[in-house]
């Protein structure tokens, strides 16, 4: 099973790689992992003025903070997988990612924001659960 796992480094991640981890069928090498972390993009007026090396290493370090606890976790267990660093907004850039990729699953953890919570601030997994065709396991 080709799996993508998105990760933002917080609780609810750590929630779903310990999921992960504790749940066999999910582990071994019967399946083809991809983890991928969105880092949001600099708005475009400030992009513009930075250069584009220092712009690309900000974003590649952003991303450092989440992936190294993230390798650890996978090789300690023994999980290959490959990684991606993707950056704008979180939502759109999952789909897209689990849609180009032809995954058979895409996992992640959710905040479990209450119905309120998620009209007032939105939700990443509501938006890709609405318009990602690929199936979603939510980890809370």
């Amino acid at each position: 099973m080709k799996i993508l796992v998105a990760v933002d480094g917080s609780t609810y991640s750590k929630r779903m790689l310990a999921y992960l981890s504790a749940h066999d069928e999910w582990l071994g090498g019967a399946h083809d992992y991809t983890v991928v972390h969105v880092v949001p993009g600099v708005p475009p007026r400030a992009a513009a003025v930075i250069d584009k090396a220092v712009l690309a290493e900000y974003y590649q370090d952003e991303a450092e903070k989440v992936l190294k606890s993230i390798r650890t976790f996978m090789d300690k267990r023994g999980i290959k997988a490959q990684y991606l660093v993707k950056t704008g907004h979180a939502s759109e850039a999952i789909t897209a990612v689990a849609t180009k990729g032809r995954f058979d699953l895409l996992m992640m953890g959710s905040h479990g924001h209450t119905a309120l919570g998620k009209l007032v601030l939105g939700s990443v997994a509501t938006k890709v659960m609405a318009n990602c065709d690929v199936p979603v396991l939510l980890i809370r």
